[in-house]
């Protein structure tokens, strides 16, 4: 079974300096039918301006990744850590037992496009953590690349949940599968482009929950990017 999340459906927000989506309850957006699928809690997409951000705020006890898709982001955390995240880099944060970080867009002409995911872990009270690898998509564009998990392999940065993370750049007229086993969910979430899950049109905002289906094929229709998430 499939049910689609069309972009248009999702929670809205929206001020001077951002304007975000959100596919799950967040915030002031409240859909009781929408609180996460699985361990997926959120799926924000967001448009920082210029010179805009998140001021310095906490959480706990949530993986939370950070996906950008267009321009940088600049993150500051409790831990110490300073770093600018830019396409093709994966940002995983462990809240755990508290963290405090801000992010900011630190250019002057142009917005950064991101998404933030944020997951239930699968231990509580961890000690707070965080981890930046870089991917190179280009180099695989066509498949399913690993990004996060909870035993990593390759580059994959590691997830306290059990949870694989992959993302996927298609060109178009590009056709991937992906075969899930036994009692495993999935979520597809289109990024960028127009894709085509099992007969299914989708187009860049929309995600579909998975649900008793083996197996996906996905066939993109213009330049496409996408995170196939396969959940316990």
């Amino acid at each position: 079974m499939i049910t689609v999340r069309k972009s248009q459906d999702r929670g809205q927000v929206k001020i001077d300096w951002l304007e975000s989506y959100h596919t799950f309850s967040f915030g002031n957006y409240y859909d009781p039918e929408y609180m996460g699928w699985r361990s997926l809690r959120v799926i924000n997409e967001d448009r920082v301006q210029p010179m805009g951000g998140f001021p310095t705020h906490g959480h706990q006890n949530m993986e939370i990744i950070t996906y950008i898709l267009q321009g940088s982001l600049e993150h500051k955390d409790s831990l110490g850590t300073g770093s600018i995240i830019q396409p093709g880099e994966v940002q995983r944060m462990s809240a755990g037992t508290g963290i405090r970080h801000s992010e900011f867009n630190p250019s002057a002409t142009d917005q950064v496009h991101l998404l933030q995911i944020w997951l239930l872990p699968d231990t509580q009270g961890l000690p707070p953590s965080y981890e930046q690898k870089s991917f190179n998509f280009s180099e695989n564009s066509g498949q399913f690349q690993l990004i996060a998990t909870r035993n990593p392999v390759d580059q994959a940065v590691k997830i306290h949940q059990d949870v694989n993370l992959y993302a996927g750049i298609l060109k178009p007229s590009d056709r991937i599968s992906y075969s899930f086993s036994a009692e495993r969910y999935g979520w597809l979430q289109v990024a960028k482009g127009e894709v085509i899950l099992n007969q299914i049109p989708l187009t860049a905002g929309d995600g579909a929950a998975i649900a008793e289906e083996p197996e996906i094929t996905l066939t993109a229709t213009t330049d496409a990017e996408i995170l196939l998430f396969d959940l316990a």
